[in-house]
């Protein structure tokens, strides 16, 4: 049951003159946040941001919005503006991070509380800016080769500016409504929900199958150690991308994954080509109070039902000193990332090689923190951060030339970011690895790893079945529901 909703309230549209006003509500029911926000996942441009279950990461807040007033969309060396309240529609010429600061975030910098707000610790968002930006959005700001296929209709970039929003507490119960121009909770979900028609159930027509086979990806780390023994780089992240066919709702299709692997960066994302549905385990960055945070995965083992040999798997991945140094040249790469925005000798590590369990795999995870120098944007942080280090390698321009090389086909989304931006300048991003693209009856997943010196070819091939061990299998079982 609802009660009294949150509001970011405005006496006038005038978006220079936003008054915030925030109180909380109580969510009765366990579950009817997703149930909720079923209502509107097949609209274009509805994002969720889902913690999945999960308390990894600090989790404890998801989001949900839709209808942005405002969009960004960048693909093919073209950067787009719209704003659907003044009918604008252009193109642009500066990259889309820049464009998302300038013509987006501009909208709601200035907005102010009405009253100081009693909210939890780290409560994100309420307004802001949320969306995509793919690993091939790189592309905007450095010069790349264009060996790999594009075959997506998916943009690069797409992100929105959103005055609506629906937060849930999953800590204590709570969660709060937003908005700009008064509109209370009801009338809002309401107004968005798409017409309710039978929806067909999610099966796989063909079967998942690689761009690769295991002798190709085999080749490819062969011409990537040749790289790495010549001094070309010190690791390359290379992967393999799966398709498939399917039928029926994706919306089902994620919630099945989500359940599955309880990933703290979940997200499903609606939008005008087709479906994005994430479960990826992996923070990018997050500003908070500008305190920034970057926590790399680099090393994975998987998880077995036995306990016995579950805590083997897990005690061989802490003491790979193959899987820390990669670990650790993706930790060196990262903090010289985040140190060009940060305040002198503000970088630290204050964890190295943690291990964090997920439902498929093991994990080695690092954190980094800095201090983000004063008036500066965490959105030009992500811009020159990006994409992350601990999916192209080292050095990261020549390691990204050569996954250019040897992918068959570009990321799109894989590798990419799923990220926020409040208009109190609190950022929080993902690294999508685990994640889906449905486009039309098309399916893609992806899975990768880090490829040094002493890899072997058929352990690092094992390794990305390993990543896709609680995607792929998930999804066939939906074929065999009784």
């Amino acid at each position: 049951m609802l009660h009294t909703p949150l509001h970011v309230h405005t006496t006038r549209l005038k978006r220079e003159e936003l008054s915030v006003l925030v109180e909380p509500a109580r969510l009765e029911s366990e579950g009817l946040f997703n149930a909720l926000f079923e209502s509107i996942a097949n609209k274009p441009w509805s994002l969720l941001l889902d913690t999945a279950g999960s308390n990894k990461s600090d989790g404890r807040y998801n989001i949900m919005v839709c209808d942005p007033v405002a969009t960004i969309e960048a693909s093919d060396g073209i950067v787009r503006f719209q704003d659907s309240l003044n009918g604008r529609n252009e193109e642009l010429t500066i990259p889309p991070f820049e464009a998302t600061l300038t013509y987006l975030h501009s909208q709601v910098a200035n907005a102010k509380y009405m009253r100081t707000p009693d909210l939890p610790p780290q409560f994100p968002f309420v307004i802001g800016v949320a969306g995509i930006a793919g690993y091939d959005t790189g592309r905007f700001y450095e010069s790349l080769p264009s060996h790999a296929q594009g075959d997506y209709a998916t943009p690069d970039y797409a992100v929105g500016l959103y005055l609506h929003s629906l937060i849930e507490d999953t800590l204590t119960g709570e969660f709060y409504f937003s908005s700009c121009d008064g509109s209370r909770f009801p009338e809002w979900l309401q107004c968005n929900q798409i017409s309710k028609k039978a929806k067909d159930s999610f099966r796989l027509t063909q079967p998942f199958t690689s761009n690769l086979t295991q002798t190709a990806y085999s080749e490819c780390l062969d011409k990537i150690q040749a790289y790495l023994r010549a001094g070309d780089c010190y690791q390359v992240n290379m992967a393999q991308r799966f398709t498939a066919r399917f039928e029926g709702d994706m919306w089902e299709a994620y919630c099945r994954l989500r359940s599955k692997n309880q990933a703290p960066f979940s997200a499903f994302f609606k939008t005008q080509y087709g479906s994005i549905a994430s479960i990826s385990p992996e923070r990018f960055i997050r500003v908070t109070d500008g305190i920034v945070e970057t926590k790399p995965i680099k090393g994975t083992r998987p998880r077995y039902s036995n306990p016995v040999d579950d805590e083997k798997s897990a005690q061989c991945l802490l003491a790979s000193e193959k899987d820390r140094a990669e670990n650790l040249m993706i930790v060196d790469l990262l903090r010289n990332d985040i140190s060009k925005h940060c305040k002198a000798h503000s970088v630290e590590v204050p964890s190295l090689f943690a291990l964090e369990s997920y439902h498929a795999v093991h994990h080695l995870v690092s954190t980094v923190v800095g201090e983000l120098n004063d008036n500066e944007s965490p959105l030009s942080l992500l811009a020159d951060a990006f994409p992350g280090g601990s999916i192209t390698g080292a050095p990261k321009i020549r390691a990204m030339e050569v996954i250019d090389e040897l992918e068959p086909h570009r990321r799109n989304i894989y590798c990419g970011s799923i990220f926020y931006m409040g208009f109190r300048q609190d950022m929080d991003s993902s690294i999508c690895i685990r994640t889906l693209l449905a486009e039309g009856d098309t399916l893609h997943c992806w899975a990768g790893g880090g490829i040094v010196l002493d890899s072997k070819a058929e352990d690092e091939y094992q390794e990305t079945l390993d990543k896709v061990s609680k995607i792929i299998p998930v999804l066939s079982s939906l074929n065999t529901r009784v």
